[in-house]
């Protein structure tokens, strides 16, 4: 089963504290070929794992950009497996390296595209905006923003709303 425990604090009160903490783990198939963390390329852009399997190759299941983008993706068992699904490791490698959408509107695409993939949760999250987006395979969407008031640096608000993407 694949965990991901996540924190973000877009200001955090000590200067020796991180805005984001993140712990995952991949433990899909043990035997899986995959590449350790590193920027990819050489670009110092991006850097994730990479999935290495045939077929699945250059598809992560989770990254960060230096432009603050950070997606990830854990996978659940479903009961008949699709041999012929699209990778899902491509729904993260997708959203880092696209400039032109927001996480909201990406997952909006992501949505419609949902049944080609098995079952997925997948984060995306925009942390220059404090915008934190959950979505699963069939389109049910947790949105959290988190800004602050009156540019004082100890109130936040903090919004967040649940719903199925109707597209």
């Amino acid at each position: 089963m694949c965990i991901l425990l996540f924190k973000f604090d877009p200001r955090p009160v000590s200067k020796n504290a991180y805005r984001l903490i993140l712990a995952a783990n991949r433990d899909e198939f043990y035997l899986r070929p995959s590449k350790s963390a590193d920027f990819w390329d050489g670009s110092n852009e991006i850097l994730s794992g990479l999935d290495m399997e045939e077929g699945k190759e250059g598809g992560t299941w989770l990254g960060i950009s230096k432009k603050g983008k950070m997606a990830a993706l854990t996978n659940y068992m479903q009961p008949k497996i699709d041999k012929n699904a699209k990778g899902r490791g491509a729904l993260v490698t997708n959203f880092l390296t696209s400039s032109d959408l927001d996480s909201y509107s990406y997952l909006k695409k992501v949505s419609v595209e949902g049944h080609l993939y098995n079952g997925f949760n997948l984060i995306a999250a925009d942390l220059k905006t404090n915008t934190v987006i959950l979505i699963d395979s069939e389109g049910e969407v947790t949105f959290t923003e988190r800004n602050m008031i009156n540019a004082d640096v100890n109130q936040w608000k903090t919004s967040t709303y649940e719903f199925k993407l109707q597209i």
